[in-house]
């Protein structure tokens, strides 16, 4: 069996090593080619045919901007595929990019699988239409999510959440034993966390602003998760003058070891929530981007935990809300001792409970090798 998996950013390369893992276990002879990054490379052992910090292309502005490249994108990429003559195609998450590719691989008769659905219950919703129309089997990671395709007639396979899988991984791992602190020079100080994204435009929009929310914490040590496609000299104008240590490739352990975090939308904030840490959610998007969202967006949360609860968890704080007074405030409630804390934790262990018991990557792998 020969299968070409895409993961267009940090997320995917996540989930799709753990399903490239998967996948080896129920066929050791399974041949693989993808487009994701570092994560993938480690599990299924060969190099990535493209890395994902060569195609994260954020907002409405800046897609426009690299339009050129993202055409030569799509060409590289359907090159790839015909050199590779795959049985299926695997694509995960990314809908931008990968609907299109989903697309022209059923043309080419191509059998096509879809590994975490594009967010149509949020925005774009005429997106279903393609996914019907392209998509041999979509595996949904959210309960509500089945629903919602019911309304279309088009049947789901609902494997649960993957970030249970990789935090449970995560947690299992051996040689855990070095202390945290000790190992990256930190301070016996409690931690607060700083996860600004993994894309240039939403870390230099929300990063500047959390670090201002977190002057003056005398108690307590700020700590950034820095992104992988993303290096240090990126962000030594953030942090220049500042009390904060970046890290990179350590998000889990940042997440094990804090009080509270400061995290922008999307993944992040799910994540959070699974490692029971209190949080506040900060988002900026460039105010045209803003605008056509707000017009086109109809959900009434950005995060996920309040998406999933559809209820505010957790406070989110958007553009000029987004500010280092509110964010301070928040946060307050959130460390130890704060009036939002304990309510918000309880809440966490529902989460938890909800999204099932994990193997989501062992799901999917059984249904493709099937």
């Amino acid at each position: 069996m020969k299968l070409f998996l895409i993961a267009g950013e940090a997320s995917g390369d996540l989930h799709g090593s753990n399903l490239i893992k998967a996948l080896k276990q129920k066929n050791q002879s399974i041949k693989l080619a993808f487009w994701g990054g570092d994560l993938m490379e480690k599990a299924a052992d060969i190099k990535p045919l493209k890395h994902y910090k060569e195609l994260a292309f954020m907002g409405f502005i800046e897609v426009i901007k690299n339009l050129g490249e993202i055409f030569k994108n799509f060409k590289l990429c359907k090159q790839h595929i015909v050199d590779f003559k795959p049985d299926a195609i695997v694509l995960i998450d990314y809908p931008g990019f990968n609907l299109r590719i989903a697309k022209w691989a059923k043309s080419q008769n191509i059998k096509v699988y879809y590994y975490i659905s594009p967010k149509v219950w949020a925005w774009k919703e005429k997106r279903v239409y393609k996914i019907i129309k392209y998509v041999d089997t979509l595996f949904t990671i959210f309960p509500f999510e089945t629903e919602f395709f019911k309304k279309y007639n088009y049947p789901v396979e609902y494997v649960g959440n993957p970030l249970i899988d990789a935090i449970h991984n995560y947690k299992n791992e051996p040689n855990k034993e070095l202390d945290f602190k000790l190992k990256n020079h930190l301070s016996d100080k409690p931690i607060i966390a700083l996860l600004p994204g993994s894309r240039r435009q939403e870390v230099s929009a929300k990063l500047p602003v959390m670090l201002d929310s977190t002057k003056n914490l005398d108690n307590y040590q700020v700590v950034i998760a820095g992104a992988p496609s993303l290096d240090l000299d990126f962000y030594k104008p953030f942090i220049k003058n500042r009390e904060a240590t970046i890290l990179f490739g350590q998000t889990y352990d940042i997440l094990e070891n804090a009080e509270a975090a400061l995290v922008t939308s999307g993944t992040a904030t799910l994540e959070t929530a699974l490692f029971k840490v209190p949080q506040v959610v900060c988002y900026i998007a460039s105010p045209v981007s803003y605008a056509i969202a707000k017009r086109l967006i109809k959900i009434k949360f950005i995060s996920l935990v309040n998406l999933i609860f559809d209820k505010e968890v957790v406070r989110e704080l958007i553009q000029h809300e987004c500010n280092p007074t509110l964010i301070r405030e928040e946060l307050n409630t959130l460390l130890v001792g704060g009036k939002k804390r304990e309510k918000q934790l309880k809440e966490y262990e529902y989460l938890i409970e909800l999204l099932g018991n994990g193997s989501a990557s062992g799901k999917v792998a059984a249904s493709i090798c099937k």
